[in-house]
């Protein structure tokens, strides 16, 4: 895996990267250090990043369990060190799973397989930050008549 990461010059604070499958990412900082706010901060990057990869495991886990799964919003929100380097130091994940007549237990286990066995991104932070996650598990409304 590779990604290169330009900045975009002199009046900003603004890079893009582009990754190795050929995607571009824009990021920027704050104002306060010298940004122009028009893009995630690169902290936020992978906060997000790790909320994509538990949830893509989730989703793809409830589905080669034959599970109809609909949607799967996790919410994420972390605290970081106030000393540089400002690692996060504590996340919290709250997972709202929607499908059609899903077991709890299932997305249960599914979430537990992602945090335990899967999930790259959440087993490099916990190194760091204490990981905890919630879950609620939605059934799909029957359509209007």
């Amino acid at each position: 895996m590779e990604c290169t990461v330009r900045w975009m010059g002199q009046e900003s604070m603004s890079f893009v990267a582009e990754t190795g499958s050929g995607h571009l990412v824009a990021m920027d900082g704050s104002p306060e250090a010298g940004g122009r706010n028009l893009a995630p901060r690169p902290m936020e990057m992978v906060l997000l990043g790790a909320g994509g990869c538990t949830a893509f495991d989730v989703v793809l886990i409830l589905k080669r369990g034959r599970h109809a799964v609909s949607r799967c919003d996790v919410h994420l929100a972390a605290e970081r060190s106030a000393n540089d380097p400002k690692v996060f130091t504590r996340i919290e994940m709250r997972y709202t799973v929607r499908g059609n007549g899903l077991k709890r237990a299932a997305v249960e286990r599914a979430v537990s397989l992602s945090h335990e066995k899967y999930c790259s991104a959440s087993a490099m932070l916990a190194h760091t930050a204490a990981i905890t996650w919630t879950l609620d598990v939605l059934d799909d409304e029957p359509a209007a008549p």
